[in-house]
């Protein structure tokens, strides 16, 4: 507890000095948000019924998919000039490939935490060989971004579950948001939390940067002006709108609010009246991307980007 405490008053005072060194032109980082995962923690309304309190023009920029050797530079560079922090969620075969890059991230102040190892295709619920499976590759990518991100060395230790790990920042986020009850136990009793996201730039979808910072502004706007946002920096339209969005947010009077890790559990408020979780709808539109002749094989990686919406 002490050590968690102390990691959350260095994470408050670097920010304080960030805010001090941002041109009043910058968006800057207006706060940091430490987050308790103790006994577990499930956020984010697409998919759970409460979320991290925001006051109103208060958003959390997340990245998932990461590191990108093209694209996550250029993100990184466009979050410097506007000081401002971000969470990204990485997959760790990414990060074992890139490990300068993941390090950057945390030299730059980001919170960097967990995608599992391969982003199984479509998502982890179809893995062939179930929990275990499932159970294997997310301690696999925990590791993978522990050692890449924060340069840790388990030489010797043998850790066994993520507990083990005492990770730097206890935060995953499934691919497709696929959770199911056994995982998110198994999370919870290792004090890891689960992120969904409040609202997604669906940049998934192939589309030109002006078209994603319009979908984007609009998300925000219906989602009461706030919330926590899911982008992908593997993407180079995403890396080229990110500049523009971060202009727009300050021109609009948006505040960026930064998570850490912080001690117990918690700060969460609930989903407004009204609420109902949109991962069964999502994950359903995956299931078509089974190879039914390969008896449900599943292809690694992030789902092949698709042409741009209409709206």
């Amino acid at each position: 507890m002490r050590i968690a405490a102390a990691l959350v008053a260095l994470t408050l005072s670097a920010g304080v000095a960030m805010a001090a060194q941002c041109s009043p032109d910058k968006l800057g980082t207006e706060r940091v948000q430490p987050v308790g995962t103790k006994r577990g923690l499930e956020v984010g309304l697409k998919t759970y019924p409460a979320t991290i309190p925001l006051a109103d023009h208060e958003v959390i920029l997340t990245f998932d998919d990461g590191p990108d050797a093209v694209n996550t530079p250029k993100i990184l560079d466009a979050l410097a000039a506007e000081c401002v922090r971000a969470t990204f969620f990485e997959i760790g075969r990414n990060a074992d490939a890139l490990p300068q890059i993941a390090r950057r991230e945390v030299l730059d102040g980001h919170t960097v935490a967990f995608h599992t190892w391969s982003h199984p295709q479509p998502t982890m619920r179809y893995l062939p060989g179930g929990e275990a499976a499932a159970r294997a590759d997310i301690f696999k990518g925990m590791i993978s971004v522990e050692k890449a991100a924060y340069g840790r060395d388990f030489t010797g230790l043998d850790p066994k579950e993520p507990k083990d790990l005492k990770p730097q920042a206890p935060f995953f986020r499934y691919p497709g948001f696929a959770d199911t009850a056994e995982l998110n136990a198994w999370l919870a009793a290792n004090d890891v939390g689960v992120f969904g996201v409040d609202l997604w730039a669906s940049d998934w979808i192939k589309m030109t940067p002006e078209e994603e910072l319009k979908l984007v502004m609009s998300r925000l706007h219906k989602s009461g002006d706030k919330g926590m946002l899911l982008m992908h920096d593997n993407h180079p339209w995403t890396a080229a709108m990110v500049p523009a969005l971060l202009r727009e947010l300050k021109a609009k009077g948006f505040k960026i609010v930064h998570m850490v890790a912080g001690p117990g559990n918690g700060p969460t408020v609930p989903a407004p009246p009204g609420w109902r979780s949109e991962t069964e709808r999502v994950i359903g539109a995956l299931k078509w991307r089974l190879d039914k002749k390969s008896l449900g094989r599943i292809v690694d990686g992030p789902i092949p980007v698709k042409p741009a919406p209409t709206e």
